[in-house]
């Protein structure tokens, strides 16, 4: 009878519910007869239909676990093995850094890594990350590091509760300086979208391996990409000019030095650099250095007034995050705030039915102040990237 046979050329079937159910019952009645009572509350169809469900999910199974060889569709190990084949990796989990916040007490007090102390008023939690010893001045400085993996956040003098098991002669704990916010592990669909901008990790010179090498770098989230293949000076997106035989870059995250060095390992022998930022990378191979120059992209904080009948939903909390999951390009298509993209309402909008099609958004208004707010698009130029929080979005209901 062929039961399971839904594995194709042109892939994996999932049938129509209804066609399996007429197909189980024709067998039935093949074998019991042509008079065969079928109805779902007869004896004989409740069978009929647990055997209808049983080869349903049969075939859901085998398209599920088809498509993780897909690695526009895969997920989870799938994907991450899938990564593996060009050289590149799902970015992990980081949790938040508090550098030097200050330990008071007596001096000679041990105190040791795993030591918790907690954000006043929150409870978060930070814990020392190497061993330290309270000086003869009754202080030191030590690192902390969030107890939670993603971007806990610890205001600077906020660190100032001391935990439950911290030693004796341990008095006092404050941070001069906020928290260094951590990450979440990347998304399945941010890591298949920057699987996209990495295909080419193994390659040199060509732009698109320039591209790869940067996406790959842990924190870079956005970039653009220029060059010159000419003798003479070239006027680019937005009036920049550039100089002949180089390339132009404008990147979002990542650390300086991260950056300079993939630039320099894979631009083209002889070709230039342009930006204002400069970074000297010595060349491990020949000992000598470069000045390595980029530019990085200015913020434009973007607020948004959002209008939406919300059906009896919470709409301030799902818009607000929708909102804020579409400019990390945390939702399937655009990549969100990218540098260089212009800010469309409709885009915004679009945002919040997509992970919500019940509320009905009306109105949605855009500010870079957030006190004068229009419908038009904010433009953005290809040195510049539009961020947003929950913070500066304002729902109103209609």
């Amino acid at each position: 009878m062929g039961l399971y046979n839904r594995i194709t050329a042109l892939g994996v079937i999932v049938p129509d519910t209804a066609a399996l159910q007429a197909e189980v019952r024709a067998e039935w009645r093949e074998a019991f007869g042509a008079d065969l009572v079928v109805d779902d509350q007869t004896p004989q169809g409740v069978v009929i239909n647990m055997e209808v469900e049983a080869r349903d999910s049969v075939a859901r199974n085998n398209a599920e676990l088809a498509n993780q060889i897909n690695p526009d569709q895969a997920g989870g190990v799938f994907l991450d093995g899938l990564w593996s084949l060009t050289g590149g990796r799902r970015r992990p989990a980081v949790r938040s850094i508090i550098p030097g916040a200050i330990l008071g007490g007596q001096p000679g007090t041990i105190v040791n890594a795993g030591v918790i102390a907690e954000v006043d008023g929150t409870g978060v939690q930070f814990r020392v990350k190497s061993t330290v010893i309270i000086g003869s001045g009754g202080t030191v400085a030590a690192d902390f590091e969030a107890v939670e993996f993603g971007p806990v956040a610890a205001p600077a003098g906020t660190l100032t509760v001391i935990g439950i098991g911290a030693p004796l002669g341990l008095e006092t704990v404050t941070n001069p300086t906020q928290a260094s916010l951590g990450r979440l592990q990347e998304s399945d669909i941010a890591s298949r979208r920057r699987r996209l901008l990495t295909l080419a990790l193994q390659g040199v010179a060509l732009p698109e391996a320039i591209v790869s090498r940067l996406y790959d770098i842990d924190g870079v989230n956005s970039l653009i990409f220029r060059e010159n293949v000419t003798n003479a000076n070239k006027i680019i997106d937005d009036g920049i000019s550039i100089i002949p035989h180089s390339i132009y870059v404008v990147v979002s995250g990542g650390t300086d030095l991260e950056i300079a060095t993939a630039l320099l390992d894979t631009k083209s022998l002889g070709a230039g650099w342009n930006g204002a930022e400069m970074v000297n990378v010595v060349e491990p191979f020949s000992g000598e250095t470069y000045e390595v120059k980029f530019d990085r992209a200015a913020e434009v904080p973007v607020f948004a007034r959002i209008t939406a009948k919300f059906n009896g939903l919470d709409g301030t909390s799902i818009i607000k995050g929708a909102v804020v999951a579409y400019a990390a390009g945390e939702l399937p298509g655009d990549g969100g705030f990218e540098v260089g993209a212009d800010i469309s309402p409709f885009e915004l909008s679009g945002a919040v039915n997509q992970v919500e099609p019940r509320i009905v958004v009306t109105l949605v208004e855009l500010s870079t102040d957030g006190i004068t707010y229009s419908q038009a698009s904010i433009p953005i130029t290809i040195q510049q990237q539009a961020t947003i929080t929950e913070a500066s979005v304002t729902v109103i209901p209609a």
